[in-house]
């Protein structure tokens, strides 16, 4: 078998680098596919370019493979549908049911007799607003303190380099084997009284926003973002005159927005969504308990009906806020304009 390396023209199908050469292998089946792995192509027996992937171009012509794959992906998306919309529906028929009927049919599409009323009279009798107010302070709370510590950490351990830096990012990365729960006793008894200054932050926010910023999966997630960034627009930000402040606040969070976004509905989330440290914490103090933790207190002397409907409700504003902001939070920036020349 003859191999003639001879330089080719760039064509649109192979891009290549000018200069570049191709090895021909001849004209039967196996020369080709043989060049097509030297090249990087995948070509038929017509010598056509194949589109690599499960299946073929040859199989995909035969409708029989066609109207298989199309109805595997229908139903792996109405699958992917009633798996995260069914328990949200199922909690909205539940809360607009009666109690006996929510009992006597829980699979039911649609409730017989729909009582609306019981989601206004959940908002009144069980005090929502309250509870919804107390939630969303400690949301953006722990939000905030998990940015600050997140965005700082990263930015220290990434950019600024300290001469310590591989040791330090190798303790964050080891509190990531430490289970919560692990940590659940001595954090409380950090929080009842607090080192050098004997003070108790219990039934107060700050118990639960201080914890919160000690998230070291943020801190590696932003730092490993920070790595990626050209480091080309922190010399010339140097050259510049720009401090370590300037060049954190002016270039490397605009520039941080995609992964800024990602954790903000992260933490968000978590915090809206947290029960067992608020309880620890606010189970003594019913003015300031969150929704996780007030409907699983009074869910012993309540309606059920009025209970679901509340549940319903404290579900509804996160994915509210989420479909309302997406945009802004998922919306990657990019690099554009940052490097010119």
């Amino acid at each position: 078998m003859s191999i003639d390396v001879r330089p080719v023209p760039q064509s649109p199908d192979v891009p290549m680098a000018e200069g570049a050469a191709a090895v021909t292998l001849g004209t039967t089946p196996a020369r080709r596919r043989l060049t097509g792995r030297l090249t990087g192509r995948l070509t038929g027996r017509n010598g056509e370019a194949m589109p690599r992937g499960i299946i073929s171009s040859a199989e995909w012509r035969s409708p029989f493979v066609r109207r298989a794959t199309k109805s595997l992906q229908a139903l792996l998306l109405i699958g992917l549908v009633v798996w995260a919309i069914g328990p949200l529906y199922w909690l909205f028929v539940a809360s607009i049911s009666a109690p006996t009927e929510s009992i006597a049919h829980p699979t039911a599409l649609w409730p017989g007799h729909a009582l609306w009323r019981n989601i206004s009279d959940s908002w009144t009798q069980l005090s929502l607003g309250k509870y919804f107010k107390n939630t969303i302070v400690l949301s953006f709370g722990s939000w905030f303190a998990q940015i600050a510590v997140a965005t700082t950490g990263g930015y220290a351990l990434s950019v600024l380099k300290p001469k310590y830096g591989k040791v330090m990012y190798a303790l964050v990365l080891a509190t990531l084997f430490i289970p919560t729960v692990v940590i659940l006793v001595p954090l409380f008894g950090t929080i009842v009284r607090l080192p050098l200054i004997h003070t108790s932050l219990q039934s107060s926010y700050w118990a639960i926003w201080l914890p919160a910023g000690a998230n070291a999966f943020n801190v590696v997630l932003l730092k490993r973002f920070f790595d990626n960034l050209p480091h080309e627009i922190f010399e010339a930000a140097r050259v510049d005159g720009a401090g370590p402040f300037r060049l954190f606040w002016r270039i490397v969070l605009p520039l941080s927005r995609p992964v800024l976004g990602v954790v903000s509905v992260f933490a968000f989330i978590a915090s809206w969504k947290d029960f067992l440290w608020p309880f620890l914490i606010l189970g003594s103090n019913e003015d300031a308990q969150p929704l996780s933790v007030r409907l699983p207190l009074i869910a012993q002397f309540t309606d059920r009906s009025l209970l679901l409907a509340g549940m319903f409700l404290s579900t509804l504003l996160p994915l509210v806020v989420f479909a309302i902001f997406q945009r802004v939070f998922l919306r990657n920036q990019g690099l554009g304009g940052a490097l010119k020349g």
